[in-house]
């Protein structure tokens, strides 16, 4: 029997305001969905627990699909940012990762101001102890610490780390989400009583610092890019004429290990206090030291909190040792000498639910119509967290609507990935994205996410029409590009000077332009700074600069495209194979045993799918084609 509620039903419920819930309620809310979004404390939307930083490695092409499909967390970052980097330059586009570091005050204030901008959103201040859940196995409301029900056809649970949180500093234990705000109790406790299964897992936070405290001559300076490039294709300007603010490099010495190793018998890390597995690419440094023993340093980024504050943040200095041991460590570092300490570093253990529980659609397999995104799914970062929230407050939306699921695939988006990976191969350690897990990346580039996905965003009415606009106006320009460049021709009395300057062999004969650019040595803008004829067509079309990187990437990996979209095409006829939700893989005795477990576990939704869970056999998946066919 459902309870009563003294509120109107919502269409959409999204529970916490961190990164996956503004992306979530904005993306419900902005689809049609009249939307609920209760959080513990409405100070704290958009909250950056931890580094004030978005994008970087694999992460920043996150953010851009995020933005494409018509998400904030672009837009927010742009409009926050004191920062802004494009990292691995030096490598191929595949590569490429803008990284912004923010103003931590400011981004909160701009993802509750956009979510204030839709008027479906509505906000509740208010702690979610439990998830209403029918006789059915159907999700219709929740209900607070206050005793209040609230209705809903749709919930999105983005939890991050409250559930049952715990924080450690040192031989120091206390409940909390993060620092300075308490625990969310009861919502693990209703889940595992309808049949869920629950675990446990760490992250961590360093010591925020007094920036007037170090010496900064003894530090070298990192300086941001001369022509710094936004998150959003909907931003024009950065940085409202501001100049950038500059980060800083420092490093750990033998000195400060021996003092952090003085500290491991009161370590929560060492003295089993802590049982929970922590994110392996972002050890604490206690964990760095340990592991690898040969190092005789470590390198530190202190990093600015924002335009109006002095806090700075000690990028890898991630610590649970006691206070007193990360005071003494902190001035031991070359430049920290007289370093004040505004708050320690601590650890947290949380709540989540191993991610095999949920569909690529992210609705759980247990409960209909109810939604993970986030922490709670294993994952960690802001970015991980918001491209779920994204995807979980479409489909909340599309269930609302009786429309079919979007789920992204692998050769569509790092989100497809993402999502994929946590579906079929689950995790037993907080999940970050790495350019490396995309088998398609040279595809999945950052500077052609609205290429790839404004489209989509557009036709399930989250993208506006003036996102699709200017998506439509880059597409004409990029094409209108390419066919000038094709159809132009080199020609030796004006190419070889250039050729010669730039150390590559020169021309016999007029040749098209497309081989000139194909060398490694040879760029586009350079080329239209010597061919005036070429310049003047192309400003005609377009002054756009992106366009026209866009077009050199287009021609120098075309081979390399080409065979991606082909190997893409290969998979996805096997991809696009279902499997019956249904399916009994006990009757299929031909399959391994391993394979037969995992199967039944993860509950795959196509062939593509099943073949890349772990334990799961290439003679597993001929087997379950020819039940399938059969």
């Amino acid at each position: 029997m459902r309870r009563p509620s003294l509120f109107p039903p919502y269409d959409t419920i999204v529970v916490g305001g961190g990164h996956a819930g503004s992306e979530a309620a904005a993306a419900a809310a902005r689809m049609g969905c009249e939307t609920l979004l209760i959080t513990m404390n409405l100070n704290a939307i958009g909250q950056m627990s931890c580094n004030p930083a978005m994008g970087g490695v694999a992460k920043g092409q996150l953010v851009r699909e995020i933005d494409a499909l018509g998400g904030i967390s672009g837009l927010a970052t742009d409009e926050a940012g004191v920062q802004f980097r494009m990292l691995n330059r030096s490598k191929g586009p595949a590569m490429w990762s803008p990284r912004a570091q923010c103003d931590r005050m400011k981004y909160a204030e701009r993802i509750r101001w956009h979510l204030e901008q839709i008027p479906k959103l509505r906000f509740r201040q208010d702690q979610v102890v439990r998830v209403l859940i029918d006789d059915e196995q159907t999700v219709y409301g929740v209900e607070t610490q206050t005793g209040q029900v609230f209705h809903a056809k749709t919930v999105v649970l983005t939890s991050g780390t409250f559930m049952n949180g715990l924080i450690h500093i040192g031989e120091k234990q206390f409940g909390g989400g993060r620092s300075g705000e308490k625990a969310s109790i009861g919502i693990t406790e209703s889940l595992v009583e309808r049949g869920f299964e629950a675990g446990r897992l760490k992250t961590g936070t360093p010591p925020r610092l007094d920036g007037r405290s170090v010496d900064y001559s003894k530090l070298e300076i990192q300086h941001g890019d001369e022509r710094p490039e936004p998150f959003s294709f909907m931003t024009d300007t950065l940085l409202e004429g501001k100049q950038q603010l500059t980060c800083w490099v420092g490093y750990t010495t033998p000195e400060v290990h021996e003092v952090l190793r003085s500290g491991f018998d009161r370590s929560p890390m060492f003295n089993g206090a802590i049982q929970s597995r922590g994110p392996r690419y972002c050890p604490s440094i206690e964990d760095k030291i340990n592991r690898f023993a040969d190092r005789d340093r470590h390198q530190l980024f202190l990093e600015p909190e924002g335009w109006d504050t002095y806090e700075m943040y000690l990028n890898g200095f991630s610590t649970s040792l006691p206070e007193d041991v990360q005071y003494q460590a902190l001035r031991t570092i070359p430049g920290f000498e007289d370093v004040v300490m505004l708050r320690p570093g601590y650890a947290i253990e949380y709540d989540f639910f191993p991610p095999h529980q949920i569909w690529r659609h992210m609705e759980t397999k247990l409960v209909s119509n109810l939604f993970f995104a986030g922490q709670i799914n294993g994952t960690t970062g802001y970015e991980e967290a918001a491209c779920q929230g994204l995807m979980a407050g479409i489909n909340a939306a599309l269930r609302v609507r009786s429309e079919e699921p979007l789920v992204l695939r692998r050769d569509e988006a790092y989100i497809g990935v993402l999502i994929d990976d946590l579906v079929g191969k689950g995790t037993d350690e907080p999940y970050r994205m790495f350019t490396s897990r995309a088998e398609h990346r040279i595809l999945l580039r950052q500077d052609n996410a609205d290429l790839r996905l404004t489209e989509t965003g557009y036709r399930i009415g989250l993208a506006t029409h003036e996102r699709h606009a200017r998506y439509l106006a880059k597409k004409a320009e990029v094409d209108a590009v390419r066919t000038l460049v094709d159809n132009h021709s080199a020609k030796p009395d004006l190419y070889n000077p250039l050729l010669e300057s730039l150390g590559t062999a020169p021309l016999k004969q007029s040749i098209k332009l497309p081989s000139i650019v194909n060398r490694p040595e040879v760029g586009l803008p350079v080329v239209l700074e010597t061919d005036a004829e070429l310049r003047q067509a192309v400003e005609s079309v377009t002054r756009n600069r992106h366009v026209v990187e866009q077009v050199e990437i287009q021609l120098k990996y075309e081979g390399y495209i080409r065979k991606e979209f082909e190997m893409a095409e290969e998979l996805r006829r096997q991809e696009d194979m279902p499997i019956p939700k249904s399916l009994d893989y006990d009757r299929i005795r031909s399959l391994s045993t391993e394979g037969r477990t995992k199967l039944a576990k993860v509950r795959p939704e196509t062939i593509g799918q099943a073949g890349r869970i772990s334990g799961v056999t290439p003679s597993d998946i001929a087997v379950l084609m020819v039940y399938l066919k059969s």
